[in-house]
């Protein structure tokens, strides 16, 4: 299976940022060990950037897309109208349990026109999503 995952704003600072919340493990040193682990392709783009994550998913030829959509969550009814638009899955996810933090964080804009949704299992988030893909 040629899965790609997308990382939104921010998400480029794991390792570094709110430890407490993301923990201390670098995004390019937990993606090397997913890709070693897993028998499936695995491709990963992260951008800061809202058009270029649309993009990505536009020009995506694979069979499913994982997506941390960072703050992009709550707030991009575009990235959600390309989710809905693009015939390839998407699961959701975030490594904190965004129910449990700040109200402005309760709502994902993305969750109903997405595959499924992980949220709360710090990084084997990522892991969770490939193994719902394979069910």
């Amino acid at each position: 299976m040629n899965l790609l995952v997308v990382n939104g704003p921010n998400l480029n600072l794991l390792g570094t940022r709110e430890t407490q919340i993301y923990g201390n493990v670098t995004f390019d040193a937990f993606f090397a060990d997913l890709k070693a682990n897993t028998a499936h392709q695995l491709t990963y783009f992260q951008s800061n950037v809202e058009g270029e994550l649309i993009n990505c998913l536009q020009a995506a030829q694979v069979d499913g897309i994982i997506l941390n959509a960072g703050g992009y969550t709550h707030t991009s009814v575009a990235l959600r109208d390309c989710i809905a638009a693009i015939q390839i899955p998407v699961i959701e996810v975030h490594i904190s349990n965004i129910a449990a933090r700040e109200s402005f964080r309760h709502e994902s804009l993305l969750s109903p026109v997405c595959k499924g949704c992980i949220f709360g299992f710090g990084l084997d988030a990522y892991k969770l999503a490939i193994r719902a893909f394979e069910l």
